[in-house]
């Protein structure tokens, strides 16, 4: 019998995605023992500051990787958009299983729409991203700081005296809170974050029972427009400091990824939709970045990094 140990953040989300996985493995190799390890991560450790100003990458994945290297876990499950565009030397991201909805909810107190909301509502996001698009779409909005896991943010809404939060669908369906949905915020108004949706299951990259064992979780649309999120991330070196987005779909044979990067205040919101082979999905990504980089988002960026964002070519 294979003992296999999932590392995994201790939230209630966190702990449903990886149980989800011990699931999956349990169907497809019932011979197996599969046990959660719960790690308490930087990011679940500092909840009084807003992540961007934290700094840093891998705020809810450095712990756990960690232990993944040092053998004291087999096999690792975060959220896609947790992830850092690079993955330490040793580990790989194995297997991605089918998406769930990518897309972001408004929750209301009152049951209005973003569109009806009124005139200087407070909504409560813990994201640059969400709060740079919400700022351009409705310059009269304030968006209020809000931290915690998704139970805190529902309090929130009410004790903080909030009209309405932004959330992610993905972990709102997971949680069976969808009758708490107001809206699914369409991807014209507010473009996901980089693997929303997506859960990654990392592994050690020398680890090929473990890699065997979960290859047919894989689901190949998924991880193909992955990629090409993750590359347009990786080339703008992006971080939870500046407002990034992107969101891709296989259509057919052919992969259409959208990309964004906004200041902060959602004065400037650069967007553009790129489309080519599935196959080429990372080129795909890297050629939206570029793109995006000569109509100005390399300011942007500079502006926020303190030096220049490296050139394709260096």
């Amino acid at each position: 019998m294979t003992g296999i140990k999932i590392g995994t953040r201790g939230s209630a989300l966190a702990v449903w995605q990886a149980e989800w996985v011990r699931s999956q493995l349990l169907n497809l190799h019932p011979e197996c023992h599969v046990e959660l390890v719960k790690i308490k991560t930087t990011g679940d450790k500092i909840l009084d500051v807003p992540l961007a100003q934290v700094g840093g990458k891998g705020l809810f994945v450095k712990e756990i990787e960690t232990a993944l290297l040092e053998g004291r876990v087999d096999l690792a499950v975060h959220s896609m958009k947790d992830m850092p565009a690079e993955v330490p030397p040793g580990l790989c991201i194995g297997v991605v299983p089918e998406r769930e909805n990518p897309l972001d909810v408004l929750i209301s107190r009152n049951g209005h729409h973003f569109q009806a909301l009124p005139q200087g509502a407070r909504v409560g996001s813990s994201s640059l991203r969400r709060g740079a698009q919400v700022r351009h779409a409705r310059p009269d909005i304030t968006v209020h700081p809000l931290r915690g896991n998704l139970d805190t943010r529902l309090r929130k809404l009410e004790t903080e005296g909030l009209d309405a939060i932004i959330l992610a669908a993905a972990g709102v369906k997971r949680l069976g809170l969808e009758d708490r949905i107001t809206e699914y915020m369409p991807d014209t108004v507010m473009l996901p974050a980089i693997g929303q949706g997506a859960l990654s299951i990392e592994v050690r990259q020398d680890d090929e029972t473990i890699r065997s064992l979960t290859a047919p979780m894989d689901h190949r649309e998924t991880r193909l427009a992955v990629e090409s999120e993750r590359a347009f991330l990786a080339r703008l070196e992006g971080g939870c400091q500046v407002p990034i987005a992107g969101h891709a779909r296989v259509l057919e044979d052919r992969l259409e990824l959208t990309g964004l990067v906004a200041e902060v205040d959602g004065s400037v919101l650069l967007r553009e939709t790129v489309n080519g082979p599935c196959d080429g999905g990372k080129q795909l990504g890297l050629e939206l970045a570029d793109r995006l980089l000569a109509q100005g988002a390399r300011q942007i960026l500079d502006n926020v990094y303190g030096r220049p964002v490296q050139d394709l070519a260096t």
